[in-house]
C-alpha cells in the first residue's frame, strides 16, 4: 500500500507527462527546421531549374530553317 497522498501522486504523474510533451516538443521542433532548410533548398533548385529552361527554350524552338545542318552535311 502506498503511503503516497493522492495529491502527490497525480503531480508527479503531471510532471512526467509534462517532460515527455518537453521532449515531443523539441522533437518536433527540429523536425520542422530540418523540413524549413529542405524546403528552402528545393526551392532554389526550382529558381536554377526554372531560369535554365528559359535560357533554354529559345533554342527548342528555333525552326528547322535556323537550325545549323549536322556535321555530317
Amino acid at each position: 500500500m502506498s503511503t503516497t497522498p493522492p495529491q502527490a501522486h497525480r503531480l508527479d504523474e503531471l510532471e512526467t507527462r509534462l517532460a515527455f510533451q518537453d521532449d515531443l516538443l523539441n522533437q518536433l521542433n527540429e523536425v520542422v527546421t530540418r523540413q524549413d532548410r529542405e524546403i528552402l533548398n528545393l526551392q532554389k533548385d526550382v529558381l536554377r531549374l526554372r531560369h535554365q529552361l528559359l535560357q533554354l527554350l529559345p533554342l527548342m524552338n528555333a525552326s528547322a530553317g535556323e537550325e545549323t545542318p549536322p556535321p555530317h552535311y
